[in-house]
């Protein structure tokens, strides 16, 4: 039996609408049990503001869906006296209904989005059969503490409320198995809550966590557990660590100001010596221990920065002030407003601190406190305009007949209305002044010490875990391990128990550890591909030679943001260039198959597999010891087998992996229902798509011309469409439909003889269209769930960015009307979520 109802249904807490664990409710009808009859009455999107007589004097009513009303009380609902689920999400209560308290048989109740801001003591102490409590994306504060009353409570969901704490209650119930805080206010987890063995699973996603911090906590139950085991049989170390990321364009001076701040020295950056990717380098200053990560301007590295802008961070947008033009809107929205919208997208709560270079090329002090003061209102008027925008929005909505259909989207829109983006004060600086770059190092230091600012910058973590990092980084050092740092996982627990000076420790201990370096960047271990589960990357300044040969290598270095780097990276042909005979011998190419792929990729945007693999070795062969020759094949690959290179390619979504044509294998393993079919013909000699870099039309010329009668599906995004995000659109569509062609902002897909085309545009308002041909009456069921796969696809994606909104609009097909109509919440858009 499939219900909302069914408290073991499987559980995804990851967006704002959290309704994506329930299947849909079943439609009102009787079921007979013994000799009564039971009623499931299902009264959602009815627009109602008071309980229906009839249902209240039906005794028979055991379910009750009131979802999407405009219910505010519950008068008479005490009535209905065999009441076991009552369904009240999604409705207008902003004060609790007292009556519940008297349906002292209910075991379910969903209380979901809504306006509670508090619940009154007196009501759960009377529901001692309640099994289930959803009060998520409400306004909470606290929870009564008669809830641990609730002796039967199995699963409770309170993500996006306003907790500062764990309410005492929930430590009291014995038997709970689900706990979801996602979206609080929460800076530390109390350990009794992890004693209670019935809990299963909890997720505080998306919390200032400080204890346990929240690189653990995404671990899981397992690793939490761990975690206040180990601090109440050791002492706890305490560290203050700053992630702080450089973000701006190209020659804004991001890599001067980083390697001034980090030294404390005016530092010059040549121009050769250019940011390639992400260079992570690691200072102290005071108690402060800060990650510093530059990230390059130039455009092609735009498709991976929003992976690594994470929450608890402090941003640093770094404008050249020399070149930044106040007359110019255009050089406003290109150093300053583009940067600020994708880590808006990205991160809502991030602190941002803009810095001013270049002051020393500014013809004077006027001028260069003139467009200080532009660049500041400027920002004012942006973080204004995006709030009346939004509110515009949520009013449009709220004006609606049919309001209660647009729930959702309201919702999140209300979300957006309430982050707190913060920019702070522009600094100007000049990179040559050692004064100046020691009085932006204090400003710094003022900002993450200000508690308001960063409430959590202190973490609480078991001695244990700094004396494995210790270790772990002295290993390459003291030769103990090869001196690229590449190491099977079993390998370095040898290692470590050899040399740590610890008790011995266990493998599942050192994976939770090993979780925690990875989140931060210390170590990489890419645990969910299976090709690389059991490979730790100890070292990866050693990878950073993949990207730029001549760089000097710093203390820590992150390889997911360098395997991208080095492909999509703004010399690349040059690179390609370079590749000396010998490389290419062993990769059996010829110096007119460099030419052909260099043509490919200015074409088609297509990198030959042999390419990838001849440019990775010439790069790694100009560092890598003698002797090295198996890690260059375990990275690269062979005819045979691909490398460990390609799987982190396909892994982020960068390219598209293309398999030649051919002929079937004779020789091939027969498939088995039940067991996993082994795929063995590996081709050495495909290719990959990058769609971001495509500037060619070869889609739109299949496609030819646009008809008026075509099915149109409009996608609009607010601020923008994310730097990134249409490429791996394309991607995720690309790997479901073949044929597809691939073009310049556009996509090309045939399903069952319908061909649908995905454009990007950038207009005033940013936006996707979908576009089908008009079907015939057979295929427009076809079409649509064709058309809805899409967007279910889109939909995931756009979790990556937790500030980005978008509304589904559809064009009227009449002609001369400009009249579009949006689309309601998708409900059951999930069900096209698995295709």
């Amino acid at each position: 039996m499939s219900s909302r109802c069914a408290l073991k249904s499987s559980v995804g807490v990851g967006g704002v609408n959290d309704e994506t664990e329930e299947e849909p409710f079943w439609k009102s009808r009787n079921v007979v049990t013994g000799y009564e009859q039971e009623k499931k009455v299902d009264l959602s999107r009815k627009k109602l503001k008071a309980l229906p007589e009839d249902v209240l004097g039906d005794t028979n009513v055991v379910q009750l869906d009131l979802d999407r009303n405009k219910l505010k009380t519950l008068v008479g609902i005490e009535k209905l006296r065999n009441l076991r689920c009552l369904i009240l999400s999604k409705n207008e209560f902003s004060v609790f209904p007292q009556e519940i308290s008297l349906l002292q048989n209910l075991e379910k109740l969903y209380l979901n989005q809504n306006k509670l801001p508090v619940i009154p003591e007196g009501i759960f102490n009377q529901l001692h059969h309640l099994r289930l409590l959803k009060l998520s994306l409400n306004r909470l504060q606290d929870l009564p503490g008669d809830l641990g009353q609730c002796s039967e409570l199995q699963y409770i969901n309170v993500s996006h409320n306003l907790l500062k704490e764990i309410p005492v209650s929930l430590l009291e119930l014995r038997n709970l198995e689900e706990l979801y805080l996602e979206d609080n206010k929460l800076q530390k987890l109390p350990p009794k809550l992890f004693e209670n063995k019935a809990l299963q699973k909890f997720s505080a996603a998306r919390n200032p966590l400080s204890e346990p911090p929240d690189e653990i906590c995404a671990g899981g139950l397992k690793q939490i557990r761990s975690y206040f085991s180990q601090i109440s049989t050791s002492e706890a170390d305490y560290i203050k660590r700053v992630k702080t990321m450089f973000l701006g364009c190209s020659m804004a001076g991001k890599s001067t100001l980083c390697r001034s701040l980090k030294q404390q020295q005016a530092v010059a950056v040549d121009l050769k010596d250019r940011t390639i990717g992400i260079e992570i380098t690691e200072t102290q200053v005071k108690d402060f221990r800060f990650h510093f990560w530059d990230f390059a301007g130039q455009e092609e590295y735009y498709l991976t920065h929003h992976v690594f802008i994470t929450p608890q961070a402090l941003v640093i947008l770094v404008i050249n002030l020399a070149s930044y033009q106040k007359e110019d809107p255009n050089s406003f929205k290109k150093d300053v407003a583009f940067w600020i919208n994708n880590i808006l997208m990205r991160v809502p709560d991030s602190v941002v601190l803009p810095v001013g270079t270049h002051v020393d090329k500014c013809p004077s002090l006027e001028v260069m406190m003139a467009k200080k003061a532009d660049i500041e209102k400027r920002i004012q008027q942006m973080m204004k305009k995006m709030k009346e925008n939004i509110q515009l929005r949520m009013e449009n909505f709220s004006e609606k007949n049919d309001a209660e259909l647009f729930f959702d989207q309201s919702n999140k829109l209300n979300s957006l209305m309430n982050c707190d983006l913060q920019v702070l004060d522009l600094v100007p600086i000049d990179c040559t002044n050692i004064k100046e770059i020691k009085s932006l190092q204090n400003r710094i230091l003022e900002i993450v010490q200000n508690k308001e600012i960063f409430p959590s910058i202190e973490k609480k973590l078991p001695y244990l875990y700094k004396m494995v990092e210790s270790t772990i980084t002295d290993l390459p050092i003291q030769k103990e391990i090869p001196e690229h740092g590449i190491v099977p996982l079993g390998e370095l627990l040898d290692k470590l128990n050899e040399n740590g000076g610890f008790k011995k420790l266990m493998e599942d201990d050192l994976k939770d550890i090993l979780r925690y370096l990875h989140r931060i960047g210390i170590i990489m271990w890419y645990e969910e591909i299976s090709t690389l589960a059991k490979t730790i990357f100890v070292k990866p300044s050693f990878l950073i030679t993949l990207f730029k040969a001549s760089l000097k290598c710093f203390h820590s270095h992150l390889m997911d943001c360098f395997i991208p780097s080095m492909i999509v990276r703004h010399d690349l042909v040059e690179q390609l260039e370079k590749i000396p005979k010998a490389v290419l011998v062993g990769e059996r190419a010829l110096e007119k198959d460099v030419h052909k792929w260099i043509r490919q990729y200015r074409s088609n945007a297509i990198l030959d597999h042999k390419a990838v693999s001849a440019l990775v070795k010439h790069l790694l062969q100009q560092v890598s010891s003698d002797g090295e020759d198996d890690i260059l094949e375990e990275i690269t690959g062979n005819r045979e087998q691909k490398g460990k290179l390609f799987n982190l390619l396909e892994h982020f979504e960068i390219c598209l992996a293309m398999k030649p044509h051919t002929s079937l294998n004779p020789n091939a393993k027969a498939f088995e229902p039940g067991r996993r079919w082994a795929y063995m013909n590996y081709h050495s000699n495909g290719a990959y798509l990058f769609p971001s870099n495509l500037r060619n039309a070869i889609s739109m010329e299949i496609w030819k011309n646009d008809n008026e009668d075509d099915v149109r599906v409009l996608v609009y995004f607010l601020p923008e469409v994310p730097e990134g995000f249409f490429p791996r659109l394309i991607i995720r569509t690309c790997s479901l439909f073949s044929p597809h062609w691939v073009g310049f902002q556009t996509c090309l897909v045939v399903s069952n003889s319908i061909k649908l085309l995905i454009k990007e545009k950038h207009e005033e308002d940013q936006f996707m269209e979908i576009r089908c041909r008009r079907p015939r009456d057979t295929d427009l069921h076809s079409t649509w769930v064709l058309i809805l796969a899409i967007i279910s696809k889109l939909k995931k994606l756009s979790e990556q960015w937790p500030g980005l909104y978008y509304s589904i609009r559809s064009p009227c097909r009449t002609k001369n009307c400009h009249e579009d109509f949006p689309w309601p919440d998708q409900d059951g858009l999930s069900d096209y979520m698995d295709m």
